[in-house]
């Protein structure tokens, strides 16, 4: 990126890459759940949990059948934890009409799809000097600048260079390196490409040095930027269909997912579209403190998934807020069993 001010700043250019196809991955799409299975299992959980996840399948399959949205922000650790299976066969059953994440979250799926692994090993990584720094990131990097040109969304544009093969060969005529890959080798496991295909928003919620491809000469503050920021406004969008119900799920962003939320929905309440009788659900291994969401010398006060989702935004609406707590590996495949339950009944 050009810079003409008065300070001294690092040269991008100098960074080194490598082939991904040599980086060591903690995560196998091999090791991921089957929804046949989970159907078939049995979760211990804390009664007072599962009461929640059943009422909160209860919810979610009403608004469907209403007609009404069901917003799921999910941080980068659902992918990771081997459980997007679960949240494309939503997809697929019309249970959700837009999914949400902040960049890692894109970037675990976006590598799942293209090599089927993912999450490298950081503390081996980090003294080299390599951490983060495999050279196919750079693939996302020339996708967001294409389709920020184009005026796309940084979900979309990952979903349709995914899909679409015309806009693939745009993306890699400029980045493609001997022995790279030319194609992504598992779309059909990737949230972003099932998405697309489904025609459901996945709007990426992006900061600027907080992911691995920011470290890349390729890298372009402008079009992550500007990708992520028509992604907010298509979050908002969706937040003004709540005027009547609807269900916002935040699993496991502690900042990210709360503050796009609260922003949301008091520009959908200020042009006319509050979320009435919204029911929000947060999912979090913390600890819940509902007594402390006014004390400011509580360190539950600071904990923004509990104060804004839980807390705020449904008490400022007229609707309910669940906390679920507990390990999201057991809590997401319980809430998904309930689901599948009452879709078949």
């Amino acid at each position: 990126m050009e810079y003409r001010g008065k300070y001294s700043i690092f040269n991008i250019n100098k960074v080194k890459t490598y082939p991904i196809s040599s980086r060591p991955n903690k995560v196998k799409i091999d090791s991921f759940v089957r929804c046949e299975e989970v159907l078939r299992s049995r979760y211990e959980i804390p009664p007072q949990v599962r009461d929640k996840l059943r009422e909160l399948a209860l919810h979610m399959v009403e608004a469907r059948r209403k007609k009404k949205p069901v917003i799921f922000f999910t941080g980068a650790h659902l992918i990771k934890n081997g459980l997007s299976p679960i949240l494309i066969d939503l997809i697929k059953r019309g249970m959700v009409t837009l999914i949400a994440s902040q960049g890692a979250g894109a970037i675990h799926d976006f590598e799942l799809s293209l090599i089927g692994q993912t999450s490298e090993d950081v503390p081996n990584a980090l003294p080299e000097g390599k951490f983060g720094l495999a050279y196919e990131l750079s693939y996302i990097n020339e996708t967001l600048r294409l389709a920020n040109a184009m005026r796309l969304g940084y979900g979309e544009a990952l979903g349709k260079v995914m899909c679409d093969e015309s806009f693939r060969k745009m993306v890699l005529k400029s980045v493609l390196k001997e022995g790279s890959p030319e194609n992504f080798k598992y779309p059909d496991k990737s949230v972003l490409a099932v998405a697309y295909r489904h025609n459901i928003p996945v709007t990426i919620h992006a900061s600027i040095g907080t992911d691995v491809m920011d470290e890349h000469p390729s890298f372009d503050g402008e079009a992550k930027g500007g990708t992520s920021g028509r992604d907010f406004l298509i979050f908002v969008n969706e937040v003004t269909k709540f005027n009547k119900g609807g269900v916002a799920l935040n699993v496991g962003s502690a900042v990210t997912g709360p503050e796009v939320l609260l922003k949301a929905v008091s520009m959908a309440a200020n042009v006319g579209h509050p979320p009435r009788g919204i029911i929000t659900a947060d999912f979090d291994i913390r600890p819940f403190g509902p007594e402390n969401m006014s004390n400011e010398e509580s360190y539950h006060y600071y904990f923004r998934d509990q104060k804004s989702v839980v807390t705020r935004i449904p008490n400022s609406f007229g609707g309910k807020g669940l906390y679920i707590q507990g390990n999201q590996k057991l809590t997401i495949p319980v809430l998904y069993q309930y689901i599948i339950k009452y879709l078949e009944a």
